[in-house]
């Protein structure tokens, strides 16, 4: 009798990485619901106050002097080697790689293009309204500072609010977003969330950033996230219209390796405009002259005459010179020796 064995967990973890035959329909897309766009309100009233409380030179702006003075680079100075390289988890480069490639294959394994799609869209979104709030608002950083205790606001800066940390909560955020159980989105969310504390703790560290930067910075790329399920019927349209094109693509590679030629649709008429009725082909060509005619009337092979046995090309008469089968030669004297 032969025993059935059961998997081991190793094979569950080769099971889960191979492709699925087909598109899950269980993964649900976010909505707009109205928790999230009271979440959506309240985190924008929080990034409102933040800046209204920079510009007014109040008591965060006292903060942020009081934690650059303190300058933690020189009270911590045996991790600053780990801190120089735990920041690159903010920097959009590297990052984009690293999510990109991940979400590649969950886009490979479903059979879909949602994750990298929401991925750009996020990006996007992250670079018009962080790189807008940075050069509208022009704050120098600390190093760069010009007077004790002002809010250097609109002297030409660029890091209010601050790109590593908006770009760490987007990029490690987005797969929390993605995740297709409410186990793995909770878990990360956590492991987003102190992943991007620690990348603006570490700005603040290195003095590149004033602590105000960091705040704004979170609030920034967490409104990012809320506001991205209004993006998400552009997504899909987009997605359809992909997958559409490589459908097409691949139909008329494969009618060509057979052989078979691509029928080309017509061109669509204007809404308005009558599409022009075509003459008959026969009709158009028998109405058409033939070119090697000479102008003038012409007649038909049906009118001429017939041609009969004496007045064909090759008459019947014999000829004078000519000799009729059969006969041989006829003598020829012979003159002369």
């Amino acid at each position: 009798m032969r025993t059935k064995t059961s998997p081991t967990r190793l094979d569950r973890v080769f099971a889960r990485l191979d492709r699925e035959p087909q598109r899950p329909v269980h993964i649900g897309v976010p909505r707009m619901s109205r928790h999230r766009v009271v979440l959506l309100a309240g985190t924008l009233a929080v990034y409102v106050a933040i800046v209204w409380a920079v510009v007014i030179d109040s008591w965060l702006v006292r903060l942020d002097w009081q934690v650059m003075f303190f300058r933690p680079y020189q009270q911590w100075q045996n991790i600053h080697a780990f801190v120089d390289y735990y920041v690159v988890l903010g920097q959009r480069g590297p990052t984009a790689v690293m999510i990109a490639a991940w979400l590649g294959w969950r886009s490979w394994r479903q059979h879909t293009l949602r994750p990298l799609l929401a991925l750009g869209a996020s990006l996007l979104l992250l670079n018009i309204t962080v790189g807008a709030a940075k050069y509208g608002m022009g704050r120098l950083g600390p190093h760069y500072a010009t007077e004790i205790g002002a809010s250097e606001m609109w002297l030409g800066g660029d890091i209010f609010p601050s790109g590593h940390t908006a770009n760490a909560v987007v990029t490690w955020g987005i797969l929390a977003y993605l995740a297709s159980t409410p186990w793995a989105r909770r878990w990360l969310s956590a492991v987003s969330a102190v992943t991007s504390l620690g990348v603006g703790m570490a700005t603040v560290y290195l003095g590149t950033h004033w602590l105000s930067d960091v705040l704004l910075g979170w609030v920034a790329g967490l409104l990012i996230l809320l506001a991205l399920p209004w993006f998400e019927p552009l997504i899909a349209r987009a997605e359809a219209r992909i997958l559409k094109l490589r459908d097409d693509r691949l139909a008329r590679r494969r009618a060509r390796a057979a052989g078979v030629p691509v029928m080309v649709p017509p061109h669509p008429t204007p809404a308005g405009e009558e599409t022009p009725a075509r003459e008959p082909v026969s009709a158009a060509r028998s109405a058409r002259p033939p070119v090697h005619l000479a102008p003038g009337p012409h007649t038909t092979r049906a009118e001429r005459a017939p041609v009969t046995t004496a007045g064909g090309r090759r008459p019947h008469a014999p000829h004078p010179d000519r000799l009729t089968r059969g006969t041989g030669s006829p003598a020829h004297p012979v003159t002369g020796c």
